[in-house]
C-alpha cells in the first residue's frame, strides 16, 4: 500500500493552478523499534494524560491547548480560534520567487517530500511549472501548511515530479560565531596537508547510498534473531583505547601506511553487487519454531543455523507504511 499524502491542496504559480498532493520521500518504520513493557508482567505500558495537580485522567475532549505565560498561568487557545488565524498556504503552494540553489544554506534543509499531481486532471498545468523551474535552472520558494504551522518549500524537479524540501526559519538557526569562536588559530606545515590529501585521495570514491550499512540497525536485528531463536548472546569485548595523539606527524603517516595495505582489500570490496534491498517491512524475526516433531538433533541444530540466519536476516511480507 502506498503511503497515505501529508497535504493535498493547489500548487500555484501566478494564474497557472494544478491540485497537488504531498508525499514523504523519507521513512523511519523500516528501523527496528521497541515497546516498553512491564518487566514483571511483560504487558505494554500504557500511557494516561492525567491532570498535573489533582492526578485524575483527563478525556480528549476536555483538553485545551494553553500558551504558559507564567508558572501557572496559561492562556487558552481553541481549535476554532486557530482556524480563524489560517492562512491561504493552508490549501494552496504559492509560488513566491525562484532562487538558484547554491543560495541555499545546508543548514535550512529540514526534510524532502514528493509533489505530484492529484487525480486525472492539471497535468499540463504542473507540467508547465515542472518544466518552467526546470529550464531556469532555480528553485522556486513556496509556502505550505504542515501540522498547523507554515513552512516555507523550495521545489525543484526530480524525474516527472517535483521534490520539495521543508526549510527552516531564520530564527530556528543558530549562529555558528557562538561555536567557533574558541577554535584555535594553528600553522599547518605543507608536508602535513599533503600527507592528509593522500589519505583524502585513498579513500575518495563517488556517492552511492545503495552501499551504506546501518551496522547499529544490523546488530539490533542479530541481537532479536538470537533471543528468539534461544542462542548464547557472547558479551561484548570492549577495545582498548590507543590514547591521544602525541605526534600530529606520526599519526598522519600511520594514517597513510595502514589505507595503502587496505587498498587492495577495498578494491575487491567495491566489485561486489551492493546486497538488494526489498521495500516494505524491515529485514527482521525468524519464524517461532513449533513444539514437538524435532529431534534432538534438530533441536542442537536450531541455535547455529538460527546464528547463520541472523547473519543475513530476511524481511518479512511488506506492511503498510504511515505517512510522515
Amino acid at each position: 500500500m502506498a503511503p497515505r499524502a501529508n497535504w493535498k491542496g493547489f500548487l500555484r504559480l501566478s494564474l497557472v493552478t494544478c491540485p497537488v498532493a504531498l508525499y514523504p520521500a523519507t521513512s523511519d518504520t523500516e528501523k527496528v523499534s521497541f515497546n516498553q513493557i512491564n518487566r514483571k508482567t511483560g504487558h505494554r505500558i500504557k500511557y494516561l494524560k492525567v491532570d498535573a495537580e489533582t492526578g485524575d485522567e483527563v478525556t480528549s475532549e476536555d483538553i485545551v491547548k494553553g500558551y504558559k505565560v507564567d508558572t501557572d498561568t496559561y492562556i487558552e487557545v481553541t481549535k476554532d480560534e486557530l482556524d480563524d488565524i489560517a492562512l491561504d498556504s493552508t490549501h494552496t503552494i504559492e509560488i513566491d520567487e525562484f532562487v538558484p540553489k547554491t543560495d541555499i544554506d545546508s543548514r535550512y534543509l529540514i526534510r524532502p517530500y514528493y509533489l505530484v499531481p492529484d487525480g486525472k486532471v492539471g497535468h499540463d498545468a504542473f507540467a508547465v511549472i515542472r518544466e518552467t523551474i526546470r529550464s531556469m535552472n532555480k528553485v522556486a520558494i513556496g509556502r505550505v501548511v504542515l501540522t498547523n504551522r507554515e513552512h516555507i518549500i523550495a521545489l525543484e524537479p526530480l524525474e516527472s515530479g517535483l521534490m520539495g524540501t521543508l526549510l527552516r526559519y531564520p530564527y530556528e538557526v543558530r549562529s555558528e560565531k557562538e561555536y567557533f569562536d574558541d577554535i584555535q588559530d594553528v600553522k599547518l606545515t605543507k608536508d602535513m596537508l599533503d600527507l592528509a590529501k593522500h589519505i583524502v585521495e585513498k579513500k575518495s570514491g563517488t556517492f552511492e547510498p545503495e552501499l551504506f550499512e546501518d551496522h547499529y540497525e544490523t546488530a539490533l536485528i542479530d541481537l532479536i534473531n538470537k533471543k528468539r531463536a534461544g542462542a548464547p548472546i557472547a558479551a561484548k569485548v570492549t577495545p582498548k583505547s590507543s590514547g591521544n595523539v602525541i605526534n600530529l606527524m606520526d599519526a598522519l603517516k600511520k594514517s597513510l601506511a595502514s589505507e595503502k595495505d587496505a587498498a587492495p582489500a577495498a578494491k575487491v570490496a567495491k566489485g561486489k553487487k551492493p546486497k538488494k534491498r526489498v521495500e516494505g517491512q524491515r529485514e527482521m524475526l525468524l519464524p517461532i519454531a513449533g513444539k514437538g516433531g524435532k529431534t534432538a538433533a534438530a533441536k542442537e541444530a536450531a541455535p547455529k543455523e538460527a546464528s547463520r540466519k541472523a547473519d543475513k536476516p530476511v524481511r518479512t511480507a511488506a506492511r503498510a507504511k504511515k505517512a510522515g
